[in-house]
């Protein structure tokens, strides 16, 4: 059984492209997404005279026809944002009450995974491939219904899913963040929520791990590290552990074969931890690169077989 699986792309439309078209392209059984699928911000595309006007990475683009702001968008929509069509007025009264913002931005989240829901439907219609979304600390709780909703895609948050002699667990809560973000537990709650998936699951020597936080002093959660104004030290340059000792010790204690985390971007690699082949991908999101890790198990001896971290 082969899996695909990707994690943090944030977004990114011409990532989550990508990744439904591993399927074929990289003949995988299963595709997992990890976890903070959605995206940062939105992107105003502001109504002008004479046409529109957009700021992106701090540069000003004048749009004058309706083919350059449908290519603005989709350039916006690759890098991870959301384009949002305003009027002067309506800029004006976002910058008076961010209760407004945010409704806003909710709302485009869930379009937005509306939108990568269908799109999955629509590519993995009449195909075996299995598809597994599992959001995490950083997408809002209104996406799961939209993704338990689906079709061809599985809610992965807190369910056990069967996959071949395999037992596919997951869960994106994650240890406390600097951004209070809005799946996290302090490390003895989290340790209790493994805890409780994994007694539920059956035999953990056949399980895999789906867990966004990456374990403690794995080298799969190593941070850029932030001084009290949440400023970069020494440019970014400076890295500090910042993952789940709930997880380390689960990872230990359980030993699957096989465990698969994301959160960190910068934590690319794969590290044994006891019995257990422990993966991040990574993540350039931004950059329109999906990250991703190909494993493939032994069905019959229920461990691994090989697996190779990608770009693409």
């Amino acid at each position: 059984m082969r899996i695909f699986f990707s994690t943090d792309i944030h977004g990114s439309d011409v990532c989550w492209r990508k990744f439904l078209n591993s399927a074929s392209f990289h003949k995988a059984d299963v595709l997992v997404m990890g976890g903070d699928m959605t995206g940062k911000a939105m992107v105003p595309i502001v109504a002008r005279d004479s046409g529109w006007s957009v700021t992106l990475q701090d540069q000003q683009h004048d749009l004058a026809t309706e083919a350059e702001v449908r290519a603005m968008e989709k350039r916006i929509s690759d890098r991870g944002y959301y384009p949002v069509r305003l009027s002067d007025d309506e800029l004006r009264e976002w910058a008076a009450d961010p209760a407004l913002v945010d409704r806003r931005f909710r709302q485009e989240i869930v379009r937005g995974v509306e939108r990568w829901m269908a799109m999955a439907d629509e590519r993995l219609a009449g195909t075996a491939t299995r598809c597994i979304v599992s959001p995490a600390n950083d997408d809002i709780f209104e996406i799961d219904p939209v993704i338990d909703a689906a079709e061809h895609v599985e809610l992965g948050e807190a369910n056990a899913i069967a996959l071949d002699g395999f037992t596919l667990v997951s869960t994106g809560w994650c240890n406390p963040t600097p951004w209070r973000t809005f799946r996290e537990l302090e490390e003895p709650e989290l340790r209790a929520r493994i805890d409780e998936l994994v007694t539920a699951a059956g035999d953990p020597k056949r399980m895999i791990f789906n867990f966004h936080a990456p374990p403690y002093r794995s080298n799969l959660d190593n941070a850029p590290k932030l001084d009290p104004d949440m400023r970069y030290v020494a440019g970014g340059q400076a890295l500090i552990p910042v993952g789940s000792t709930a997880v380390r010790d689960a990872i230990l204690a359980y030993g699957p074969p096989l465990s698969l985390h994301g959160h960190i971007h910068e934590g690319r690699g794969a590290v044994k931890i006891g019995a257990t082949l422990a993966v991040n991908p990574g993540s350039v999101y931004e950059d329109g690169v999906l990250q991703a890790a190909i494993v493939d198990l032994d069905v019959r001896k229920g461990g691994i077989k090989r697996y190779l971290l990608i770009n693409g």
